[in-house]
């Protein structure tokens, strides 16, 4: 049986540190368009950055970039009889966090090439 190189596995970590690891940048990234469902997001991560993780890791990271006030929660009045539904945008402090994010991994590229 063959094993991975180092390298595939080194790739694979580096993959998953900026996509999976880092899922908060394009959530908001995502919510700069307009306002989205949790699981409106969980679903449009393949479509827009092309990789999917689990519905409730979505949840778990929306639910630490609103304690760190990234973004803020709305409601949406259902009718016959459902619950309310609960969507998200971006906050003043999401945008900003957003831009420097994006700034620090420019640099980083920078560097490397």
């Amino acid at each position: 049986m063959a094993s991975k190189s180092p390298e595939s596995s080194a790739y694979t970590r580096l993959v998953n540190k900026i996509t999976k690891e880092n899922l908060w940048l394009y959530i908001l990234k995502m919510l700069m368009d307009r306002p989205m469902y949790a699981y409106e997001i969980s679903k449009s991560l393949k479509d827009k950055f092309g990789f999917s993780t689990a519905v409730v890791t979505v949840y778990v990271v929306l639910y630490k970039m609103r304690r760190e006030e990234l973004i803020q929660v709305g409601e949406k009045k259902s009718v016959l009889g459902r619950p309310d539904r609960k969507y998200y945008e971006i906050t003043e402090e999401g945008r900003s966090s957003l831009q420097d994010g994006i700034k620090f991994l420019e640099g980083v590229v920078s560097k490397l090439t």
